[in-house]
C-alpha cells in the first residue's frame, strides 16, 4: 500500500484555521499585557515593548529651599528624581522647551550664579554661592530609560471607583432575565414550528428568518415609544427592569426561534410518534422529551443571549437610564474615561473587568456551544 498524504488542501485549512486563531488573540493579549503595565509607559510605548526598557521625558521637582543646607560656604539643595529601582538619566534641562539640553552629570548655568546638576542615577544637586530663597523647588526636566514595570494599580482603580458595585448587581439583574425569558418563549415557539402542524407555519417561519436580518438601531425607537405608550396606559414606570427585559426579548428571539426550530426539526420523528402512541400530550412530549434532548442548543443561544445582554449599553441606556442607580456596568466603566476619553488605561483594564463572568458563562456552556450550532445549522425539518 501507498502511504496516503495529506492533501494541500488541508494543510491550506490548517493554516487559515493558526493564522485566524493568532489574529483574535493578539488584541486580547496585547489588551491583557496593556492592563498590567505602568500607566506612564502604556502612554508613551506599545504594549509589544512591555518588556524592554523604555525611554520617557519626565518631569521633577528639586526640593525646596527650605531644606538647603551650606557646605564649604555654598549651599546646596539636594535630593532625587528617580524613586529607585534601574532606571537611568541620560539628559536633562530647567526649561520646557529644553528638556534634554543637558548630558547627565554636566553642571548647568540657571542664572544667579547657581548651577543645577543630575547624574545618571536620578541625583541631583543645586548649588548656590549665596542662600536660596522662595517657596517651591526648581523644576527639571529629564529623559530617563525606565525598565518594565507591572502593576495591579489600574485594576485597583476600577475596582474602587464609586459605584462599580451596585452597577454590576445591575448588569447582572439585566441578563440573566433578559437570558432565561427568550428562551422559554423560543422553545415553545421552536416546538410549535418543528412539529405541530397549523395553517400558516412556512410563514411564521419566514418572517423569523427575516427578523434576522432587522437591525436593532431601526427598531429601537418604534419600539420604544409602544412601550412608553403602554406603560402609561397602564400606569407602569417608563424606566424600568421590566422594559429592558422585554427590548432584550424582542431582539433576541428570531435568532433563538431560528436555532431551536432546526435543532427540534432533526431530533428523530420516532420518539415523538412512540409518545403519541403512549397517549402523550404536545405538552408532554415538549417538556419530557424536546426539552432535554435540546440543551445543547440551549446552551448555545445562552452563550450568546447572555454576551449580549451583559456586553450591551445602548439598550440600557434607552430602557433603564443613565442615572447613578440605574446605570449598568458597561455604562459606569465608560464614564470612567472622562469626556475626552483620557486614562485610557482604566480602559484596559474595565475590558478584563467586565468579561470575568461571561468567561465564567461560556467555559461552564462551551462544549454544548459547537454541538448545538452545527445540529442547528445543517438539520432541518
Amino acid at each position: 500500500m501507498i502511504a496516503s498524504s495529506r492533501s494541500p488542501l488541508v494543510w491550506v485549512v490548517h493554516i487559515s484555521v493558526i493564522l485566524l486563531v493568532v489574529l483574535w488573540t493578539l488584541p486580547t493579549a496585547g489588551l491583557l499585557i496593556s492592563s498590567l503595565r505602568d500607566k506612564d509607559q502604556l502612554a508613551v510605548s506599545g504594549w509589544w515593548t512591555a518588556l524592554s526598557t523604555s525611554s520617557q521625558n519626565l518631569t521633577g521637582r528639586a526640593a525646596s529651599p527650605e531644606s538647603q543646607v551650606e557646605r564649604d560656604g555654598k549651599f546646596v539643595i539636594a535630593g532625587n528624581l528617580l524613586e529607585g529601582g534601574n532606571s537611568k538619566v541620560s539628559a536633562f534641562g530647567f526649561r520646557p522647551l529644553q528638556p534634554t539640553a543637558f548630558p547627565a552629570g554636566t553642571p548647568a548655568d540657571i542664572g544667579d550664579g547657581q548651577t543645577l546638576t543630575v547624574k545618571d542615577d536620578g541625583s541631583y544637586e543645586i548649588v548656590s554661592p549665596t542662600r536660596m530663597e522662595g517657596a517651591r523647588g526648581q523644576r527639571i526636566f529629564y529623559t530617563a530609560a525606565i525598565p518594565p514595570r507591572f502593576t495591579f494599580d489600574n485594576y485597583r482603580e476600577v475596582m474602587r471607583a464609586e459605584g462599580i458595585g451596585a452597577s454590576f448587581i445591575n448588569s447582572l439583574t439585566v441578563a440573566i432575565p433578559a437570558t432565561i425569558i427568550p428562551i422559554l418563549v423560543a422553545a415553545f415557539a421552536a416546538y410549535a414550528l418543528a412539529w405541530m402542524k397549523f395553517p400558516g407555519r412556512a410563514i411564521l417561519i419566514a418572517v423569523v428568518v427575516g427578523l434576522l436580518v432587522v437591525p436593532l438601531q431601526m427598531s429601537l425607537i418604534p419600539l420604544l415609544k409602544l412601550y412608553n405608550g403602554v406603560g402609561a396606559f397602564l400606569g407602569v414606570p417608563a424606566k424600568t427592569y421590566v422594559g429592558i427585559w422585554l427590548a432584550h426579548m424582542g431582539f433576541g428571539l428570531p435568532l433563538a426561534i431560528y436555532l431551536l426550530r432546526n435543532y427540534m426539526a432533526g431530533l428523530p420523528r420516532e420518539i415523538m410518534e412512540s409518545a403519541r402512541v403512549d397517549g402523550a400530550s404536545d405538552f408532554d412530549i415538549f417538556i419530557k422529551i424536546i426539552l432535554p434532548l435540546s440543551f445543547p442548543a440551549l446552551a448555545s443561544f445562552s452563550i450568546f443571549q447572555f454576551l449580549w445582554t451583559w456586553n450591551d449599553l445602548l439598550v440600557a441606556m434607552v430602557f433603564l437610564g443613565t442615572g447613578n442607580n440605574e446605570l449598568v456596568l458597561t455604562g459606569r466603566l465608560v464614564n470612567l474615561l472622562g469626556s475626552r476619553g483620557g486614562n485610557w488605561e482604566i480602559l484596559t483594564a474595565s475590558a478584563f473587568v467586565t468579561i470575568i463572568v461571561p468567561l465564567i458563562v461560556f467555559f461552564t456552556l462551551q462544549r454544548y456551544l459547537v454541538r448545538g450550532l452545527l445540529a442547528g445549522s445543517v438539520k432541518g425539518g
